[in-house]
């Protein structure tokens, strides 16, 4: 059954709805008729019906009126034109397409009818006892990549997004914990403590983070995340792991183990992105990878990156909001945060191929392939991490290329 949520604006309604209607298309068919009243989709059909019905009774309540019918009501009470609406709504092109259903009511728009002409916030939001969130300063909604998000499945895929833009981007900031904290100067301030790509679409780079922390809140954990965990000895027990042909996996079910969330999400277009360490309001780290090299060796590394980042920085730092990397640019950084990176990059190392193995001198000397599956065995780690630590330190990519486990990886987590 796909995950179902609770229905709390007209988006998520109108997604519901849409739901609801490919289902009942798949179960008038032929073959999709099932008299099973407990079989997923139906069940799924029955609470989305349901939370639908809910949703509108408390909207459609006896007495609740439209948007529209409460700013046709003000203009007659007031006296005003649809001209003296611009202001508030934009264009009389605009007035012309709120007032007929053409254009849905922005935030923008709901803030100004509220605070100019009274219109109660519950009303042009068309849900009882709401109120308007506070605009966020420095924040350009229409910025965010709307259709690629809408593409990915990450919001819904509605008509015109652009106007509405606020409120799709606030239910992403929602799910993955809370507007007005995922909105903060923390979120959207500069820092040094991110490799980034100049060519790197900022907005487009929030997004993935917040849709991979919306992901990592709606994924339940046995465990609870104790400060702390996150060392060294932890890192090499999770090295270790890269010797199973399923490797990636159990990291995953290891870290679950101990409260950590780990999180695969494709990059965006301009995010020039291979991982992150984040954190959720509630505290709890998440780890988000996106695996745009599909190789053995870049998992393994990319993933000890981001918790190191975790143990070293989050778990040392309440206030640090968290790291996101772009690994081509390893070793290029400048100023105050390339030592975090930079010590990042050591712990990742070290408990891939502890140091006084690597200090043997055996992957830099001879890059033939029987000293490399030597090394691995020795350090008890897959041959790729070997040939790429080899490949990098020596800044040739197209030595070893038959270990480095090409297209090894993103099958695992394909659900």
């Amino acid at each position: 059954m796909v995950g179902i949520r609770p229905i709390r604006t007209e988006e998520d309604c109108e997604a519901a709805l849409a739901r609801i209607a490919d289902l009942m298309d798949a179960l008038s068919r032929p073959q999709g008729q099932i008299e099973d009243p407990d079989h997923a989709e139906r069940v799924e059909l029955d609470v989305l019906t349901v939370l639908v019905e809910d949703y509108e009774s408390k909207t459609v309540a006896m007495g609740f009126p439209t948007a529209i019918d409460a700013i046709e009501f003000r203009m007659d009470q007031a006296g005003l034109t649809r001209r003296d609406l611009a202001p508030f709504i934009g264009s009389p092109a605009k007035v012309s397409e709120v007032l007929s259903g053409k254009r849905a009511i922005t935030m923008s728009m709901a803030r100004a009818l509220h605070r100019h002409l009274g219109i109660p916030a519950d009303v042009l939001l068309q849900e009882p006892g709401a109120s308007l969130p506070d605009a966020i300063p420095h924040v350009e909604w229409t910025r965010f990549p709307l259709k690629a998000l809408a593409k990915a499945g990450w919001i819904p895929d509605l008509p015109k997004l652009a106007d509405r833009a606020e409120e799709i981007v606030s239910g992403l900031m929602e799910r993955a914990g809370g507007r007005q904290h995922l909105a903060s100067a923390v979120m959207y301030r500069k820092n040094d403590h991110r490799r980034v790509n100049a060519k790197t679409d900022d907005y487009a780079l929030r997004a993935w983070c917040l849709y991979v922390m919306a992901k990592a809140r709606e994924r339940r954990l046995d465990a609870q995340y104790q400060r702390g965990t996150v060392t060294q000895e932890f890192l090499r027990e999770v090295a270790v792991l890269s010797t199973s042909e399923d490797g990636p996996r159990r990291a995953r079910d290891f870290l679950a183990s101990h409260g950590l969330a780990f999180e695969f999400v494709r990059h965006l277009p301009k995010t020039h992105l291979d991982g992150a360490a984040l954190r959720l309001p509630d505290g709890r780290p998440v780890v988000g990878l996106t695996l745009r090299y599909d190789r053995i060796d870049n998992f393994w590394f990319t993933l000890l990156h981001e918790l190191a980042h975790v143990g070293l920085h989050l778990d040392e730092c309440a206030d640090e909001a968290g790291f996101v990397d772009d690994h081509s640019l390893r070793g290029m950084e400048t100023g105050a945060g390339s030592s975090q990176e930079l010590d990042a990059d050591r712990w990742a190392q070290d408990a891939l191929i502890p140091p006084d193995l690597w200090g043997k001198g055996l992957a830099l000397d001879s890059v033939s392939p029987m000293a490399v599956i030597e090394l691995a065995a020795e350090a008890r780690v897959h041959p790729a991490v070997v040939a790429g630590r080899v490949r990098h330190e020596r800044g040739n990519y197209r030595l070893l290329s038959q270990f480095v486990g090409t297209g090894g990886v993103r099958r695992q987590f394909a659900e």
